[in-house]
């Protein structure tokens, strides 16, 4: 079925027509329209024309209204103040228009892809092998996984990246103690994914103490270690064989944490550090005889006029160390070089914490240099804040410790239980869980994703799982209630009947109803998932506002009742496929 266009492009289509009648010589005029709380929509573009064209925006805008074509979509236009318009459409065009959304049979409410997409390849969640995954790496998570959401909604080609840590000195020793301790990573037959998740984390981190132990208070134990990650970085096959163990077993844990989280990973879109260690010494022989790198005290260096230490010496970007080891630097370079002349992307978005910021600026510089980015491919850091505690400190353990992930999902969900069997009728236990579940990762993803991603937020759960106010149970809620009189209504069906006049509560919300297709377009176009949470929870506010002053089931005719349940049905359908773009489940009943 073909898109659907929106209320807002009528009216602007209508508007601008209007505009290029009465000044033909301006060309095509923007009216700039939006939304407005004294009428529909307000159109500002008059006052710059005006002083463009030297005229009494009064006026001009009068002269503008006498030419706007009303009736099938525009109700009235009234100029105001020194020369806004105030625009009111029908409630005609309001029905149609959700009529149309409705019918759309691709489940796609009628929005819209994008004209120009092409191909991102998104870096996210990017965990540590051997290492557990902690509240950092969250936030990563969320947003990634709901702006890949967002972004294949509107058509773009999305590659998935989990750029894992899992190479580096520290495998030299781990791998040397398992050579010495060969059962350590052993598991039994049959467990399930969580149960052999947990267990993987505790084999890796009591490996992972074991050795630290070793390696610290034992000389031999440590030189062998070193021999190991020279071994290692050779390809040693015996060694490699050791070192992919570590990440077997690494993603057995992955895999239980990312399906607790209720989102999909696929092992095809892990490409670690590990991935591009054959493209290494290419890269850094491309940057050195282009001259983008030059050597300094031994080490193959980017320098920047812009970023200097505290001393107010140069701080360089160091690719190839002296002693001939690669950094980040040249894992991340290597890793752009694969996404543009392989994956043959547009654009390289990093989901990564604001405080890499600096290392990202340096080598989407370098890249741009070496000519991988350029005006058709560009490189885009989404640098997110930190997770505080309710103290607006970064959040810890009482120990000190960085939280663990798992802990704090399990307390989600446990919180967000008690609160669905406080509220549950007629659920059975196995249902209340199952519910629990839902409801504890969505409120855990709405308060990360209801925050602009670079700023810092509280991880506060009672708030998180709190029925008022703006919660992803607040918008649950709401769903399972739509459902609920969608079940009750009995013979009538949802219909929609544009000949009949709309309360005002019922307008509001048709309006924004039909404002979904522009959000998608934005928070897609911005990475800004909380764009959509904003949206929904507007949405939800304003059918709370319908449902208390509009009856449903008892409306005052046959066509009245089926024309609510249709706006009720497709205020759902919204909620819906908003709340599936954020990676949150709507259960039908609550």
């Amino acid at each position: 079925m073909a898109s659907v266009t929106s209320l807002s492009d009528s009216v602007h289509q209508r508007l601008a027509a209007a505009l290029s009648a009465a000044v033909p010589q301006a060309g095509s005029a923007d009216p700039l329209l939006r939304r407005s709380d004294r009428a529909d929509f307000q159109a500002n573009g008059i006052l710059a024309l005006a002083k463009k064209e030297k005229a009494n925006p009064r006026e001009l805008a009068t002269q503008v209204v006498s030419r706007v074509e009303s009736g099938d979509v525009i109700k009235d236009v009234e100029v105001s103040g020194p020369g806004f318009l105030n625009i009111t459409i029908t409630d005609r065009a309001i029905t149609e228009n959700l009529a149309a959304r409705y019918a759309d049979d691709t489940g796609r409410l009628g929005v819209p892809h994008t004209e120009h997409p092409g191909t991102t390849v998104i870096d996210y969640a990017q965990p540590n092998v051997a290492k557990e995954m902690h509240v950092g790496h969250l936030r990563s998570a969320v947003i990634g996984d709901s702006v890949a959401q967002l972004l294949e909604f509107t058509g773009e080609s999305v590659v998935r990246r989990h750029h894992i840590g899992d190479w580096g000195t520290q495998f030299g020793m781990l791998i040397q103690y398992l050579e010495e301790h060969p059962h350590e990573l052993d598991h039994h037959e049959g467990e399930d994914l969580q149960a052999s998740g947990e267990q993987a984390m505790s084999n890796l981190d009591r490996l992972y103490k074991a050795a630290r132990k070793h390696f610290d208070s034992d000389e031999e134990f440590k030189t062998r270690a070193r021999r190991r990650v020279v071994d290692l970085q050779a390809g040693d096959p015996h060694t490699l064989a050791m070192w992919q163990k570590f990440v077997d077993e690494s993603k057995i844990y992955f895999f239980s944490v990312f399906e607790k989280l209720d989102m999909e990973i696929r092992d095809e879109d892990i490409v670690g550090e590990s991935g591009y260690n054959d493209m290494l010494a290419e890269t850094c022989r491309l940057l050195e005889e282009s001259g983008v790198a030059v050597r300094s005290e031994g080490a193959l260096c980017v320098f920047f006029d812009d970023i200097k230490g505290p001393d107010g010496k140069p701080v360089p970007l160091i690719v190839e160390k002296s002693d001939g080891g690669y950094g980040y630097a040249a894992t991340d370079l290597s890793a752009i070089r694969d996404r543009v002349f392989n994956i043959k992307a547009n654009t390289l978005l990093y989901v990564v914490d604001a405080r890499q910021s600096l290392h990202f600026k340096m080598v989407f510089e370098t890249a741009r240099r070496a000519g991988w980015l350029n005006e058709d491919v560009h490189a885009v850091q989404l640098a997110f804040g930190t997770v505080l505690g309710k103290d607006g400190k970064p959040f810890k353990t009482r120990e000190g410790e960085t939280v663990r992930l798992v802990d704090l999902l399990d307390e989600a969900i446990d919180r967000a239980s008690a609160v669905v069997r406080e509220k549950a009728q007629d659920l059975s236990e196995e249902e209340i869980a199952e519910r629990g579940t839902q409801v504890g990762i969505g409120a855990v993803k709405y308060a990360d994703l209801s925050t602009s991603a670079n700023r810092d937020y509280k991880f506060d759960l009672d708030q998180m799982v709190s029925l008022n106010g703006d919660t992803s149970v607040y918008l649950q809620y709401a769903y399972a209630r739509i459902r609920s009189i969608l079940r009750k209504a009995g013979e009538s069906r949802p219909v929609a009947h544009p000949e009949l006049d709309l309360h005002e509560a019922e307008r509001a919300l048709g309006l924004h109803v039909d404002a979904f297709a522009a959000t998608v377009a934005e928070a897609a176009a911005e990475y800004a998932p909380h764009k959509m949470t904003a949206y929904l929870y507007q949405l939800a506010s304003l059918y709370t506002t319908f449902y208390d002053k509009c009856p449903v089931l008892k409306a005052e005719s046959p066509e009245q009742i089926e024309n609510r349940l249709f706006l009720c049905d497709v205020t759902a359908r919204t909620l819906q496929q908003g709340m599936a773009l954020l990676g949150i489940r709507t259960p039908e009943r609550l």
